[in-house]
């Protein structure tokens, strides 16, 4: 698929990808590659110039914009969410929107406060009277509610402090290794794309695809001169770290393989 804005812009081009479901795959590169864009083009926030986008082999193009997004989770950075409601209405959004009953949509809520783990007395608070970790952790809450088999994250953990932002990340593994959903998450930081990613889309400017592979791969061999000076000098440093990390995790040899 392509991305042309009228004014000869190529935000995205040529882009042929496809993203495994029940896995985590990142989309990562410098500002102004497309990456955003392109998450952006699955649930038609942004629509293609060219190409098709297909989900379980149906175009989304075929699919009504507001029925596709209440399938699709969206968590951004900052997480969004509403100032005047209370987090446990700001979670219910979808529901509420999808029809579903009132006092059930509240109740599946407060159940999704607890994984990932908010203290239940937040209910009744509003955004502003939280951290910025407890928002972000409240976005994603709100982006599972109606349970979409599907996730777009955009940067959601990059406006916290580093120790939050790893806090977010263990949290969101935990949870990805219970619900295992097809996330998409788009960052601009290779050391959370290696952490999070069972496979890594780096783009370089002018919205090309300079490497698809998994985190190994990528840190043992750049496909070119873009991916290696992106990785950085320390990328076998980086490589030992994530060795070591899988090493650590029980069934570390069947998810090294996946990954």
């Amino acid at each position: 698929m392509t991305k042309r804005y009228p004014d000869g812009t190529v935000a995205v081009d040529h882009l042929d990808l496809e993203i495994a479901a029940g896995r985590i795959t990142v989309l990562v590169g410098p500002s102004g590659c497309g990456k955003t864009t392109t998450l952006r083009m699955i649930n038609r926030m942004v629509e293609a110039t060219e190409g098709t986008i297909t989900v379980d082999g149906r175009n989304v193009a075929d699919i009504d914009p507001p029925t596709l997004r209440r399938g699709i989770g969206y968590v951004i950075q900052q997480a969004g969410l509403f100032p005047h409601r209370t987090i446990v209405d700001n979670i219910a959004t979808v529901p509420d929107l999808l029809g579903q009953d009132k006092k059930r949509s509240r109740r599946t809520a407060r159940e999704l406060m607890a994984r990932v783990g908010l203290d239940p007395a937040l209910a009744t608070r509003y955004p502003a009277q939280l951290s910025g970790g407890q928002q972000q952790r409240v976005g994603v809450a709100r982006a599972l509610a109606a349970d979409p088999p599907i996730l777009l994250m955009d940067e959601p953990f990059s406006a916290v402090d580093p120790i939050v932002r790893a806090s977010l990340q263990d949290e969101f593994l935990r949870l990805q290794d219970e619900l295992e959903k097809t996330i998409v998450f788009v960052t601009h930081d290779i050391d959370e794309a290696v952490k999070l990613g069972h496979r890594i889309a780096v783009f370089q400017v002018g919205g090309t695809l300079a490497q698809y592979s998994t985190p190994d791969e990528l840190l043992a061999a750049p496909a070119n001169d873009f991916v290696r000076d992106f990785l950085g000098g320390d990328k076998g440093i980086r490589r030992l770290r994530f060795t070591q990390e899988l090493d650590a995790e029980p069934g570390a040899g069947a998810e090294a393989a996946d990954r």
